[in-house]
């Protein structure tokens, strides 16, 4: 594999972790619906949580949680309603990005709750 795919792949591996860490039950990875992905459906306190994980091997680059676009966005929210619908789910819904720069071997993390809204 490529190195951005394996850099991708250790970056969601870190935010599963570090949401088991912190109570969530993950209850989806990397779920697909038409053209969208959802990187990881997790559930904590009767809300279900999309989280869009984004990494930078630099800041240099900009912020992670600025590549989240509203196209990205629009897919998200039609993927999270498949998921919710075809399961018959009555939960509340909060999406988060978890973002990772690494420099000089260095990863730094941060977990933006709430960070769009959906209002369809």
């Amino acid at each position: 594999m490529s190195k951005s795919y394996d850099f991708g792949i250790e970056s969601e591996n870190r935010a599963v972790k570090y949401l088991v860490k912190s109570g969530y039950k993950i209850l989806a990875r990397n779920y697909r619906y038409l053209k969208a992905e959802i990187d990881i459906i997790a559930l904590k306190k009767n809300i279900l949580v999309v989280v869009e994980v984004k990494a930078r091997s630099a800041s240099i680059f900009g912020n992670p949680e600025d590549a989240v676009s509203s196209k990205k966005i629009k897919l998200l929210v039609l993927a999270a309603d498949h998921f919710i619908q075809t399961r018959e789910l009555n939960y509340d819904v909060r999406f988060d990005v978890i973002t990772y720069v690494v420099e000089k071997q260095q990863w730094t993390q941060n977990h933006i709750e709430n960070a769009f809204y959906s209002f369809e």
